[in-house]
């Protein structure tokens, strides 16, 4: 009988344990944010995101104000229609500009915030005009090659 209770509370403790460990996993893999605040929704148009994922951090000052919900294609304007949950608790001017940033020289992509000076603020289902699109390196890798090449003196003719 006592093996048994004993058995009982080693099971118990290793449940708990894995149930830590995929919650860790999950708030580590940003797949999981636990957050009851009541939110608002705002839209934004972008012509490139880059590598922006949904469930992206949204940034003000480097603080996490909210996140992205969903990104989608407009196959009319050829633009990324970004989804923003943000929280209540912050309120941010109509003439707010979104940038997306990144986290580091090669770190995972979030919404940069710059809160505006308008008196008006933003409300749920407002749509955000004012963005700037990601910077993507390969195009800067590219375009500073075609630079230096366009800078190169032409070769001399070839004597005979």
């Amino acid at each position: 009988m006592e093996r048994n209770k004993n058995d009982v509370w080693v099971g118990l403790f290793v449940l708990i344990g894995a149930a830590a460990l995929v919650f860790l996993a999950l708030q580590a893999a940003n797949l999981l944010t636990l957050s009851f605040q009541p939110t608002y929704r705002l839209m934004a148009r972008f012509d490139n995101i880059g590598g922006l994922k949904p469930r992206a951090a949204v940034k003000s000052a480097g603080v996490v104000v909210g996140r992205v919900e969903s990104i989608s294609f407009d196959d009319k304007t050829f633009r990324a229609n970004v989804a923003m949950s943000m929280d209540s608790r912050y309120q941010f001017p109509k003439d707010s500009s979104l940038k997306i940033l990144t986290s580091g020289l090669l770190g995972e992509q979030y919404v940069g915030l710059e809160a505006g000076a308008d008196e008006k603020v933003l409300a749920s289902g407002d749509t955000i005009n004012n963005t700037q699109s990601a910077v993507v390196l390969e195009n800067l890798i590219g375009q500073f090659l075609y630079n230096k090449a366009a800078e190169a003196p032409a070769a001399p003719p070839a004597k005979k």
